[in-house]
């Protein structure tokens, strides 16, 4: 979800060389920076959803299926690659491309277009929950909290270099890790200043709708489909990113596992959508919530870049507007204002959509149910069958066609079951 933003905290993975400088260390580095955002915070409510061990499971599962559908995309690239040598393939879409043709090119471009405005859209919500709960004595609402941000997005989305704003990346990475650290040193403090009762928690829940959510959130979770190229790529020894790449992915999935059962198990049915409102109103959380919104505010831009590129990308290919340029003695300043009023209109219209959204948890597990596991699942099985065809294995065959089937039915039914609790 926000292979975007990390990509600028990244700059390793900013070259266009196919020979690869990163080592181990780092690689693992720009994994968990790739794959780690702030989804995390809402993983406690998808537990209280589920259950402790439904919502266990559920991670388990989509860290799993996340890994193994990265490693097909890694084999599909290497397939190519060894079939033309001049190929050079760090994008998705280059990848779907070559699979599906244009279609599939356009339609992978398409998926990722819309669940980056998807993740643009929870970014704000986020923004606007925080500072709702920060000044929630001085009547801010969640509409009212985004709009405030309008004219700071606005102005912050004319800059020029995204490099810039690299710094607030970090700085908003940072302030996540705080914020967990937080949450689970009072996640300790409640479990033994309480009256705590593990039989109050619910270890599977009888309503199947929170199993949906939790596979939602989960899948959330997980985003940095669009990076796995690239992270391969600016490794040195490329042979080993496979093994580096599921290790990785273990670690991060047990720690996802631990914050959301610790942060159910510390506020059971109080647990909220993000997990950082249930802590106490001390100066502590509340300097993580405006690091943590200061960081995002600034880093809006770059979640932004890939949507306005498409946006002034097929602006400046439109017949009027070379039209106009063209009958125009002003056509540089005449593009400069274009692309400025273009930039204001997205900001404004991704936080309309925003105003609308009731919560973090429910949209962000929409995204993940919907557009997150087309992109996670559906899309990387189905180039394997394609490019590997006949040579697989039964059981190869059989475990692409069942992640396939799986990401299309929890696609389906993921989003009929988030709207209909909207």
């Amino acid at each position: 979800m926000e292979q975007q933003r990390k990509r600028a905290s990244v700059p390793l993975l900013e070259s266009t060389s196919s020979i690869g400088t990163a080592s181990t260390a780092q690689t693992v580095g720009n994994i968990i920076v790739s794959v780690v955002g702030t989804g995390v915070l809402g993983l406690p409510f998808a537990f209280r959803s589920a259950g402790w061990l439904a919502g266990s499971i559920v991670v388990l599962l989509a860290g799993l299926s996340s890994c193994y559908c990265m490693l097909l995309l890694v084999q599909c690239r290497r397939k190519l690659a060894s079939e033309e040598e001049s190929i050079e393939m760090k994008a998705y879409g280059d990848l779907g491309y070559k699979c599906m043709g244009r279609t599939g090119g356009y339609l992978t471009e398409f998926l990722i277009l819309i669940t980056q405005v998807g993740g643009s859209v929870a970014y704000l919500v986020f923004i606007g929950q925080n500072l709702s709960s920060i000044f929630k004595g001085q009547g801010l609402t969640l509409g009212s909290s985004i709009f405030l941000l309008v004219p700071i997005e606005v102005g912050l989305s004319w800059i020029g270099s995204l490099s810039a704003l690299a710094p607030f990346s970090i700085f908003a990475d940072c302030c996540n890790v705080l914020a967990m650290a937080i949450v689970v040193k009072d996640d300790i403090q409640q479990l033994v200043g309480s009256e705590f009762s593990f039989r109050d928690r619910a270890a599977i829940t009888s309503n199947i709708g929170g199993l949906s959510y939790a596979g939602g959130m989960a899948v959330f979770c997980f985003g940095g489909f669009g990076m796995t190229l690239a992270l391969e790529s600016s490794m040195k020894d490329k042979s080993t990113f496979p093994k580096l790449l599921a290790k990785t992915f273990t670690g991060i999935t047990l720690m996802y596992v631990l914050f959301g059962f610790s942060g159910y198990m510390a506020y059971g049915d109080q647990t909220k959508d993000i997990v950082i409102l249930n802590l106490p109103h001390d100066w502590w959380a509340v300097a993580v919530q405006v690091g943590l919104c200061l960081g995002l505010i600034f880093t809006f831009p770059i979640m932004i870049h890939p949507i306005r590129e498409i946006v002034e990308g097929n602006l400046d290919k439109s017949k009027w507007f070379q039209k106009l340029l063209c009958n125009s003695d002003y056509s540089t300043r005449i593009r400069k204002f274009a692309m400025y009023m273009s930039r204001a209109i997205l900001v404004i219209s991704l936080a309309f959509l925003a105003s609308y959204v009731p919560g973090f948890g429910i949209f962000a597990s929409l995204v993940g149910s919907t557009l997150c596991a087309l992109i996670s699942f559906v899309l990387p099985a189905t180039f394997h069958l394609i490019l590997f065809g006949g040579s697989l294995h039964f059981w190869q065959r059989a475990l692409d066609f069942f992640i396939l089937s799986c990401g299309l039915l929890f696609a389906a039914y993921g989003t009929y079951n988030t709207v209909v609790g909207i």
